[in-house]
């Protein structure tokens, strides 16, 4: 028997089916993927610490520069190639080129950043110029 596509479309098990076979797919994921690389930002009085989650991500792979006041984060996760023969069951991390600029609280220069890499977890500590360090003020008695 014909159905017409509105028909078709208007079906709630066949729009659910629809829905259960793009999750499995993955289809969903791909149109609310969070920004990548995840980061998390903390500032004390000398320093501002940022560390991003690169798993798979090889440290060569990672550009950094600081420009006044924006940290750039670049670089690229590569595909792992299959064994010959082999195909993908599931393929959920995502691949590719990535740029992450981050605002700064302060303008800062590239010799005071430092940066390591370990477990896919990449830290940078950026030092804040002593002129804009906060100076604490004494009160002189009257």
């Amino acid at each position: 028997m014909y159905y017409p596509t509105y028909t078709r479309r208007s079906d709630p098990f066949a729009l659910m089916r629809s829905m259960m076979r793009s999750m499995d797919d993955g289809n969903m994921a791909r149109g609310t993927r969070a920004t990548f690389p995840a980061v998390n930002i903390w500032q004390g009085d000398d320093a501002v610490a940022i560390t991003a989650e690169l798993p798979g991500v090889d440290a060569a792979d990672i550009d950094i520069s600081v420009k006044d006041n924006v940290l750039t984060l670049s670089g690229e996760r590569k595909m792992p190639t299959l064994p010959e023969g082999a195909k993908w069951h599931r393929s959920e991390r995502g691949y590719g080129k990535f740029t992450r600029f981050i605002q700064l609280p302060f303008a800062a220069t590239d010799d005071k950043v430092e940066a390591r890499m370990a477990h896919g977890v990449l830290r940078v500590v950026i030092g804040r110029p002593e002129e804009d360090k906060p100076k604490k003020i004494q009160i002189k008695a009257a």
